[in-house]
């Protein structure tokens, strides 16, 4: 079972100047690569493969002599993604691969070897960087694991925990390195345990539970509980929009405008913790308490281009809170059924089946007009998402749609993701 956790790391002065520097570096080498591989298929219909990639890495040294001070391992992993985005798109998961550029704000490079962590003074080694200091607030592996499972070195008492040395196991996989606005740098440490995920718990009618996410409230599910919609966003849209107008004032490359900038980026990066935080307990919780969960397949992408309902599908982030429930479910053993995104779950009677077609998104109650049961528009909508799927994977006969991995959502390595 492959999982990873985000640690937070405090490096210091010198080694952010190297971070930043692997951050470009990185970003450049996929860009290169991509220029290349592009320009040799469409003049000269060559494939140009990951061997011939890396091969091209020294040249670029002698022609960029400031790669020499980054980590090799880490510019031939960016040939390696970029393959990997070729590769998802021929599949059908993903988009065709395009230039990364600085101002998408996405700072991140790998470390796939030769990393040692410090399990007594709490210090983290990466190539080319260093030490530096890191808060593990949750164990990757246990201690048991570790003691029974890994090899320790021990340097003046300290136990560390090297990646070159436990090579062999498989267990220590890919570290990756990021960089929030907000200036704040963390690592995501990838592991695999080697052991198995939980086969599918069994699950009958009252042990499933359908899900309707929306706008107003967070998510209605079909045994009636509602679960609110904290809304962190709109409520600090007046703090933002003023540290915004104070950005505006201040001179462009002045160290004041640095400062507001910043703290404009933290508060951001709380609404983001905030949200985060809120739907990993959601998530945990229906997890935890039910053996299946239905959801609807949401065209979530279609819905944010219109502009008015744009920012409250963001703040309420359903993809995200999606994710978390597939990845949850595959780890526990837990069931996730899908349902298609045209499916009237909205417009149908869940007692007689009548579809009121004429049903707009500002009535919250509708009265079927053949049974006379007046329904409350999430409720019934949960309820017929649970009806709908449930009947769906009887007509199927199979437990191929179990944890509802079909379409869009393939593209995710459910038991890899962070927390």
């Amino acid at each position: 079972m492959k999982k990873g956790n985000v640690y937070r790391i405090y490096p210091d002065k010198e080694q952010k100047t190297l971070l930043e520097q692997h951050f470009g570096a990185t970003r450049f080498i996929y860009n290169r690569s991509l220029s290349i591989k592009n320009l040799m298929y469409d003049k000269f219909r060559i494939n140009v493969t990951e061997i011939d990639l890396n091969n091209n890495l020294s040249s670029l040294k002698e022609t960029f002599p400031w790669l020499k001070d980054i980590n090799s391992q880490s510019l031939q992993q960016a040939n390696r993604n970029l393959l990997t985005g070729f590769k998802n798109f021929f599949d059908g998961n993903g988009s065709f691969p395009t230039r990364k550029k600085k101002k998408d704000n996405h700072f991140s490079f790998q470390v796939p070897q030769n990393y040692q962590i410090n399990l007594t003074a709490s210090l983290i080694y990466l190539p080319k960087i260093g030490w530096m200091k890191i808060v593990i607030h949750r164990d990757f592996l246990s201690k048991e694991f570790i003691e029974n499972n890994l090899v320790l070195k021990e340097v003046n008492g300290e136990k560390i925990l090297d990646q070159k040395l436990n090579k062999e196991f498989r267990i220590l996989k890919t570290l990756t390195v990021s960089r929030t606005l907000a200036g704040r740098y963390h690592v995501s440490i990838l592991v695999e345990d080697n052991e198995p995920y939980p086969e599918p718990e069994s699950f009958t009618e009252e042990t499933t539970v359908g899900i309707d996410v929306g706008i107003k409230l967070f998510a209605v599910l079909s045994t009636g509980e509602v679960i609110e919609n904290p809304k962190f966003l709109k409520r600090s849209l007046k703090k933002l929009v003023k540290l915004q107008r104070s950005v505006s004032r201040k001179q462009k490359g002045s160290k004041n405008r640095k400062k507001t900038v910043a703290k404009l980026a933290k508060h951001h990066q709380l609404i983001a913790n905030q949200r985060n935080d809120y739907q990993h307990k959601v998530s945990m919780k229906i997890i935890s308490e039910n053996q299946a969960v239905c959801l609807e397949d949401l065209n979530v992408k279609g819905l944010v281009r219109n502009h008015c309902l744009a920012q409250s599908i963001s703040d309420v982030g359903w993809s995200e809170f999606i994710r978390k429930l597939i990845y949850k479910a595959e780890w526990y053993g837990k069931t996730i059924l899908r349902i298609g995104r045209f499916e009237a779950s909205s417009k149908s009677c869940n007692v007689c089946g009548y579809k009121k077609d004429n049903l707009t998104l500002d009535i919250r109650e509708w009265e079927c007009p053949s049974c006379k049961t007046l329904h409350d528009r999430d409720l019934n909508a949960s309820i017929n998402i649970k009806k709908i799927a449930l009947n769906n994977l009887n007509t199927a006969g199979t437990a191929g749609r179990a944890y509802g991995l079909t379409g869009i959502s393939q593209r995710y390595e459910v038991g890899s993701h962070p927390f």
